[in-house]
């Protein structure tokens, strides 16, 4: 069946939602998302970040939808027209959401271990406002430890609950989840239990702020001082595929390896994702290609970089004729720019 978003049309399956179709034209009508995650079953539907206009529902019912609809859990139909970045309606609704989302979200990008990756600094810097209107006391919690690995800031989470679907599909033995109502709910392990699956290191992979972030990895780098290499191991646990974060010689952490969308490829163990930080445990592949603009991506020497040219002298006095005259003086004579000094000097 065909969909049009953004006057693109394409051909998709039955079962596509339209957050998926937009992916497939890419550019900048695919809706940001902060709680969807291709890889895990059931997400999406909590951010609203996605949200879009259906001009048209099908060939069979053409009427508009008359709400704006969550793309990441809305399907397709035969003839469906979607509006996402050219609508004001999708625009102002977008900049809502940003603006609730960083209500009780703390200003401490600077400390923050996420800088630079962080999904919310990219929504915010598109849809966010130089101003808030919130005057309140922002919402906050008390610090948790959840375990050796894995540092908790619960002042940061957004609630987008993709930590507790990676524990549910990926162990057997969740041991956190989302407590408690209302603006007191909270992500927390309720009896204050570590984590210690051995897969719980995903959890900071999925994040898509600085909730959730690496204890071996905290306050050593900036994101964009590090080098990202492919490597790979043999590991009888998972995939052994993964992104080493180098510094110099020596590896900074260890994560899966991220699309453009910053999902993981492969979910990877915590074995090799904390305890082999010497590069000789590694085979290193070659420099990490990243499709998304970024910091991280500047500066990188697998980009497409464009030729420099540097103009010669002769471009540079590009001009009128008597421009140039006027430059180097050629046409009045020495000698008579001595004489009449000389005149001047006397009177």
């Amino acid at each position: 069946m065909k969909v049009t978003i953004d006057g693109q049309e394409i051909e998709v399956e039955a079962g596509t939602t339209i957050l998926q179709a937009a992916r497939m034209i890419g550019g900048e009508s695919v809706p940001p998302a902060m709680c969807y995650y291709s890889k895990l079953k059931g997400s999406g539907g909590k951010c609203r970040c996605c949200l879009v206009e259906v001009a048209k529902g099908s060939d069979a019912d053409p009427r508009p939808m008359p709400k704006l609809m969550a793309s990441c859990v809305t399907g397709c139909m035969d003839g469906m027209e979607v509006n996402s970045k050219n609508s004001d309606r999708v625009r102002e609704a977008r900049q809502s959401v940003t603006e609730f989302l960083l209500i009780n979200h703390p200003l401490d990008c600077p400390v923050c271990d996420q800088a630079g990756e962080c999904d919310l600094q990219d929504l915010s810097f598109e849809h966010g406002k130089s101003k808030t209107r919130f005057i309140e006391e922002k919402r906050t919690f008390e610090p948790e430890d959840i375990g050796p690995n894995i540092q908790l800031h619960m002042n940061r989470c957004i609630l987008c609950q993709r930590c507790v679907q990676v524990a549910d599909q990926l162990t057997d033995n969740r041991v956190h989840g989302v407590m408690d109502r209302g603006d007191h709910a909270n992500i927390s392990t309720c009896i204050s239990k570590a984590i210690d699956n051995e897969f719980s290191g995903n959890m900071i992979d999925v994040c898509p702020v600085g909730a959730l972030t690496d204890k071996t990895f905290r306050f050593k780098s900036r994101v964009w001082f590090n080098k990202p290499y492919n490597a790979h191991r043999d590991c009888d646990k998972c995939c052994g595929k993964t992104t080493v974060w180098m510094f110099g010689n020596e590896i900074q952490r260890v994560t899966g390896r991220k699309d453009q969308y910053h999902e993981v490829e492969e979910f990877i163990c915590n074995e090799c994702r904390f305890d082999h930080k010497d590069p000789a445990d590694w085979v290193i592949e070659g420099p990490r290609k990243f499709d998304k603009d970024s910091v991280i991506n500047q500066n990188n020497y697998t980009r497409k970089l464009e030729t420099v040219t540097i103009n010669t002298e002769e471009g540079i006095l590009k001009g009128r004729e008597q421009d140039r005259k006027k430059i180097s003086m050629s046409a009045i004579p020495l000698q008579n720019g001595k004489e009449e000094q000389t005149n001047n000097t006397n009177a």
